[in-house]
């Protein structure tokens, strides 16, 4: 049976960065295309429940695809149940994002994660795949050219490959990958874990024009986190970082043994 891939993304339905998955991976199977039809970075897993989704077909360099007036959740959803029509696809591919995606807060915010989230959801496997750019302007201006993606497309698709072939293992939902800005055929791919931030936050408090305070939430890249975390490997190795994540965030059982007890008191019929 040909095997079906959806890909999307939160940088919208233009992004360079999704065509270069399409270029990976068409070869595998058939290919859909259902993405914002905007900018939609840091939106997390977020849904669109009280305005109505609109889907416009499109031609991007004579690529078929959907560009969707919501989030990466959203366009996974109307990927799914409208243009597939309810016959869900065998692999999700989200990305591939311009930017890195590391730690526990990207997996939280991120719009790409949020999308491969999405899709473990509805019980697809999903890869979310991130490239970092040395400067951080470059994140939300798309000024990467297809020729810069080579070695991300390498990875892409051989991963896709092999989730097609074998599914993710036991107890994984998806996978997020995080490629340096510099790499090479000899660059080591790592499993790694989640490191703790990716910035450290500043609120900027200014004054409009008008006399009337605004704020702007920024943050300052942090540069390194413990060995074996993604943020490590990324940037300060140089590495190619892919941490296997799940939905199931319950903490583990012996971390849960002190608030088991502590319940025990507060609560003792």
């Amino acid at each position: 049976m040909n095997k079906r891939i959806l890909i999307t993304n939160d940088d919208g339905v233009a992004s360079s960065g999704l065509l270069a998955i399409y270029e990976a991976v068409k070869g595998l199977g058939e290919v859909f295309i259902v993405a914002p039809a905007t900018q939609q970075s840091a939106v997390g897993r977020s849904m669109t429940l009280f305005e109505p989704l609109r889907v416009q077909k499109i031609d991007i360099e004579d690529v078929e695809a959907y560009a969707v007036n919501g989030t990466p959740t959203d366009s996974v959803v109307i990927g799914m149940y409208v243009i597939m029509a309810g016959s869900k696809p065998d692999l999700v591919i989200s990305g591939i994002n311009i930017g890195e995606n590391l730690s526990y807060e990207a997996a939280t915010t991120s719009g790409t994660i949020g999308a491969a989230m999405e899709a473990a959801n509805q019980g697809v496997p999903a890869i979310a795949i991130s490239l970092h750019v040395a400067d951080e302007g470059d994140k939300f201006a798309d000024t990467t050219s297809m020729r810069n993606y080579a070695m991300v497309q390498s990875v892409v698709r051989t991963l896709a490959q092999f989730v097609l072939d074998n599914g993710l293992p036991n107890g994984i939902d998806l996978l997020n990958v995080n490629v340096p800005a510099r790499v090479t055929r000899d660059t080591p791919v790592v499993m790694t874990r989640l490191a703790r931030r990716m910035y450290d936050t500043i609120v900027h408090h200014r004054t409009d024009p008008r006399g009337r305070s605004y704020y702007w939430v920024d943050g300052i890249v942090v540069e390194d986190a413990l060995e074996g975390t993604d943020l490590h490997v990324v940037h300060k190795k140089g590495q190619i970082s892919i941490t296997p994540m799940r939905l199931d965030m319950t903490a583990l059982p012996n971390a849960s043994d002190d608030l088991e007890k502590a319940l025990g008191q507060l609560f003792r019929r």
